[in-house]
């Protein structure tokens, strides 16, 4: 049974995320991105400092504790660097404050990010923090097409690049407590749903004259979890390739004593796992979650379907710029 210091309270700032909204209304502990941007300095509108949405994830995550220093985390790193570079400059990222970074799987859409955030970091701290990896996330990996040639998918930098960056690379399979126990990144996710079924179209190969083989599970995949005094477990899945009702699972199985409060992140019941839609909404009631907050690629037809199930009070769409109060 893993165990959690509980936090006063959590902040997840949006670095990286698919989707701008700066006009929807949106309740008292979330934050619009033009307010962080005034925040932040901006005292003009313009277009050029606004946020940058693309298709990726990337949270700087922040717990704060009563009579004891906040802790920072950044979980994955957007797709590409000059978003990293666009989005923090203008939001005003501490990145001194950010002591350990989470990839949660081997993709580009959340690795591509990764060497500049390492070298904003390690300017402003002076020193190289922590990077965990998982050993399966440096495969070469691709997808299946209609035609059924492959498009194949950007490396995620190897440790060793990521080193010369600014990280400490840190590759393990095994679930870690972070930042003095205020974090835990799971290890591999039990995939116990049953229609669940990962990415069918991926594939991936050994090297570049190797075939493609195919690789729908996306086994490298991690969770990242907080806690919240009073309130519970905080879950942040970036893509949920394991499904998310299997991440909910596994976090409910590793903390038996704690309720789970919200999840959010990427569900990936877009494109070709639209087809488990109705399947994951059923499901996700069955955890008693205060808050759903779907970003990336959980897709349009899932954030209706699910805002439909629970109601706007307990479903709230994520968006670049904005900061979760939780």
């Amino acid at each position: 049974m893993e165990k959690l210091r509980p936090a006063e309270r959590l902040e997840i700032l949006v670095l990286v995320d698919n989707v701008t909204d700066t006009l929807s209304g949106v309740p008292a502990f979330v934050a619009r991105e033009s307010a962080n941007l005034r925040r932040a300095g901006m005292i003009r509108m313009s277009g050029a400092g606004m946020c940058c949405a693309i298709h990726g994830l990337s949270l700087v995550v922040t717990a704060h504790f009563a009579g004891a220093p906040s802790r920072t985390v950044l979980f994955d790193a957007g797709p590409w660097g000059g978003a990293v570079d666009h989005n923090g400059s203008r939001l005003g990222v501490p990145y001194a404050s950010i002591e350990a970074v989470v990839l949660s799987h081997g993709h580009w859409d959340h690795a591509g990010g990764l060497e500049r955030a390492a070298a904003l970091i390690h300017a402003a701290r002076g020193e190289q923090v922590p990077c965990y990896l998982h050993p399966g996330m440096f495969q070469e990996r691709g997808q299946r097409q209609p035609d059924g040639g492959v498009f194949p998918m950007d490396f995620v930098p190897e440790p060793a690049r990521l080193a010369e960056a600014g990280f400490a690379p840190i590759v393990t399979d095994k679930p870690q407590h972070l930042a003095d126990g205020a974090f835990w990144v799971s290890g591999e996710i039990p995939r116990v749903s049953g229609y669940e079924r990962g990415i069918p179209s991926q594939v991936t190969r050994a090297g570049p004259d190797a075939p493609w083989t195919p690789d729908p599970l996306v086994t490298d995949e991690r969770f990242l979890a907080a806690n919240v005094a009073g309130k519970g477990l905080v879950v942040f899945s970036a893509c949920s390739h394991a499904g998310i009702v299997n991440v909910l699972h596994h976090a409910r199985q590793s903390f038996p004593v704690e309720r789970l409060h919200a999840v959010m992140g990427g569900f990936h019941l877009s494109g070709e796992n639209e087809v488990i839609i109705p399947e994951t909404v059923r499901d996700l009631g069955t955890f008693g979650l205060s808050l759903i907050i779907p970003a990336h690629c959980t897709g349009w037809r899932a954030v209706n379907a699910l805002e439909r199930a629970y109601g706007e009070a307990v479903v709230l769409p994520s968006a670049v710029g904005r900061t979760f109060t939780l």
